[in-house]
C-alpha cells in the first residue's frame, strides 16, 4: 500500500492549521489589550467590569492559543468570538472588534476544513 499524500501539499497540515488558529487567537489578544487604553480616551465610558472583562477575554484568547491540540479549541474559539460580541453591551467598539475577529475565525475555520476534510 502506498502512503497517501496530504491534500494540501503540505508535510504536516494539523501543524499549519493549528498554528493559524494560535495565531489568530494571539493576534485578537494583542488587539483586545491594546484597544483599552484608545477606547478609554476617545470618550469610550468602559467601567471596570468592561476593562476586567476585557482582560479576561485576552487571557482567555491566549489560554486557548495554546491548546489548539485539544479537539475542543476550535468550539471553544468560536464561543471566544461571541463572548466579545456580547461584551459590545458595555462598550459599542468592542461588538465591532468582535465582529472582526469573528469574521477572521470564521475563514481560519474555512481554511482548517478545505485543509483537513
Amino acid at each position: 500500500m502506498t502512503e497517501q499524500a496530504p491534500r494540501s501539499g503540505l508535510k504536516n497540515p494539523q501543524a499549519a492549521v493549528r498554528g493559524l488558529g494560535a495565531g489568530t487567537l494571539v493576534l485578537e489578544a494583542i488587539v483586545l489589550l491594546l484597544a483599552i487604553q484608545p477606547i478609554r480616551i476617545m470618550g469610550g465610558h468602559l467601567s471596570g467590569w468592561g476593562i476586567g472583562a476585557v482582560v479576561g477575554l485576552a487571557v482567555l484568547a491566549i489560554l486557548l492559543a495554546g491548546m489548539m491540540k485539544r479537539p475542543w479549541a476550535w468550539p471553544a474559539g468560536a464561543v471566544l468570538q461571541v463572548l466579545l460580541v456580547a461584551c459590545g453591551l458595555l462598550h459599542w467598539s468592542l461588538a465591532v472588534l468582535g465582529i472582526i475577529f469573528g469574521a477572521a475565525w470564521a475563514y481560519a475555520a474555512y481554511v482548517r476544513k478545505s485543509i483537513l476534510g
